[in-house]
C-alpha cells in the first residue's frame, strides 16, 4: 500500500537555552520546512499547544504555516490540530484563519481538530464536558460557514444569525477535515463524523495501531451525514523518527536520550495519569451502555483480558515518578517497533510496517529533544530519499 511521507513538528525547545534560542527555532522550523517541500515530503504538519514550556514553542501554528506557505510551494500545510473550544478558538475564526491559509499557500491546507486536555483547559478556563460539546459544535460550525453565503448556529453557546464568514477557502468545496485522536472513542468519533484521523503511535504498540485503524475505517465506513462536504476517509499517524547514516551514528545523535526526553516531558505535560483515569471512565461509561458502546464497546471488550504491555508498565513508573533512565526507556519503546530509528535499512523497514497497516500518512517527528540540528537535518534528508519508494502504488 501507497503511504504518504510527512514531517510532524512541536518547535521543541529543551533547556539549557542560549541566547536567541526561541527566534533560532523558529528559523529552522522554516529551513525544515523549505528542505521537506524540495524532498517531496507530503504535508508539514504544525501542532498547537499553550503554557508548553520547552515542550513545543508552538502556540500560535497558524502563523508559522502562515509563513511556511511563503517559503514553499508543493508541501501540503496541516494544522494538527486547532485547539476547538471557543475559549481557545472561536469556530468562525479557525474558518477564516484557515480559509485564509488557503489563499496564501495556494490551497494547500489540511485543517485537524480537537478538544485539547487537561492543563490547556484549566489554563483557558473550560470545563471537560464544554470542551467534548465544544468541539462538536466546531465541527459542525467550519465546515459549514466554508460553503455557506451566509451561515446561522444556535446552542447553548452560541448565537450566530445570518452571518457572511469570509474568506472562503481556495480548495473546493474546502480543505480537508481531521480530528487529533489518541482513545478508541476518539477514532469512533473521527470516524462517525466523516473527518480524518490524526493518532500517535509513541507508546502503542504496532498491533494495537492496527486495531485502532479497523475500528475507525469501519465507523468511516458507517458515515452517511459527514460533518463536512464528503467523507475524508484516512489514517495519519505520528511516532519519532531519527536516520542517520548507520544505526550506532543514530544512537550517538542522541536519539535514545531524545525519546525518553519526550516521553517523560510529554506525560508529564499532558498530566497523563489524570487523563488517564477520565479516559478509564469514559470508557466505563461506554461499556455500561444499553447498546454496549457501540464500536468502541466492541474494540474495549476485545482487549479487556489483555495483560499490560511492557512499555504500559514502563510509562505507569514515569507517571509514577520513577526516574527510568534512558537507555531503558528507548529499549522498551523501540521494541514495540513504533520508533522508527536507525540507519535507511533499518528505517525502510519499520516505515514498511506502517505502510503494511495500512495508513494513509506518516506523520515524522524529527525535530526532537536535544538532537543536534545537523542531525535533525541528515534525517529529514534520508527519510527523503525513502519517500519515492512509500508513495507510489505498487502494482502501477
Amino acid at each position: 500500500m501507497p503511504v504518504k511521507i510527512d514531517l510532524f513538528n512541536e518547535i521543541q525547545n529543551p533547556r539549557p537555552w542560549p541566547a536567541g534560542h526561541e527566534q533560532q527555532r523558529f528559523r529552522k522550523a522554516i529551513e525544515q520546512a523549505k528542505l521537506a517541500d524540495e524532498l517531496g515530503y507530503g504535508c508539514w504538519w504544525q501542532v498547537e499547544h499553550h503554557g508548553a514550556g520547552e515542550f513545543s514553542l508552538s502556540s500560535a501554528p497558524e502563523l508559522l504555516l502562515a509563513a511556511i506557505s511563503q517559503h514553499t510551494s508543493r508541501i501540503r500545510l496541516g494544522h494538527a490540530a486547532v485547539l476547538a473550544p471557543g475559549r481557545f478558538n472561536h469556530p468562525i475564526r479557525i474558518a477564516e484563519r484557515a480559509a485564509t491559509l488557503d489563499h496564501l499557500s495556494g490551497g494547500r491546507v489540511e485543517l485537524g481538530m480537537t478538544r485539547s486536555t487537561i492543563p490547556e483547559w484549566r489554563l483557558f478556563g473550560i470545563e471537560p464536558e464544554q470542551a467534548r460539546a465544544q468541539t462538536r459544535q466546531a465541527f459542525e460550525m467550519v465546515p459549514g460557514m466554508w460553503t455557506s453565503d451566509r451561515f446561522s448556529y444556535h446552542s447553548d453557546t452560541y448565537q450566530i444569525d445570518d452571518v457572511s464568514v469570509v474568506p472562503k477557502p481556495l480548495q473546493r468545496p474546502h480543505p480537508p477535515l481531521w480530528q487529533a485522536a489518541a482513545s478508541p472513542s476518539s477514532f469512533e468519533d473521527a470516524g462517525r463524523r466523516g473527518v480524518g484521523v490524526l493518532g500517535t503511535t509513541m507508546w502503542e504498540p504496532l498491533e494495537r495501531v492496527g486495531r485502532m485503524i479497523q475500528l475507525y475505517r469501519a465507523a468511516a465506513a458507517a458515515c452517511t451525514d459527514p460533518v463536512g462536504s464528503f467523507v475524508n476517509n484516512q489514517v495519519a499517524y505520528f511516532t519519532f523518527v531519527h536516520c542517520a547514516e548507520t544505526d550506532e551514528q543514530a544512537m550517538r545523535d542522541g536519539a535514545a536520550a531524545a525519546a525518553a526526553w519526550y516521553t517523560v516531558t510529554a506525560l508529564t505535560f499532558f498530566e497523563a495519569a489524570t487523563e488517564f483515569a477520565a479516559t478509564m471512565r469514559r470508557h466505563q461509561d461506554l461499556l455500561d451502555a444499553p447498546d454496549g458502546g457501540g464500536l468502541t464497546g466492541r474494540f474495549l471488550r476485545g482487549e479487556a483480558d489483555n495483560a499490560p504491555t511492557e512499555a504500559q508498565l514502563l510509562i505507569g513508573k514515569v507517571l509514577e515518578g520513577v526516574q527510568v533512565p534512558d537507555d531503558e526507556l528507548f529499549t522498551v519503546l523501540a521494541a514495540q517497533q513504533s520508533l522508527i530509528v536507525g540507519s535507511p535499512d533499518t528505517c525502510r523497514e519499520k516505515l514498511r510496517a506502517y505502510a503494511d497497516l495500512g495508513i494513509d500518512r506518516l506523520m515524522c517527528l524529527q525535530q526532537i529533544g536535544s538532537i543536534p540540528d545537523d542531525a535533525v537535518t541528515t534525517s529529514i534528508r534520508l527519510i527523503g530519499d525513502l519517500i519515492p519508494e512509500f508513495d507510489r502504488d505498487p502494482a502501477a
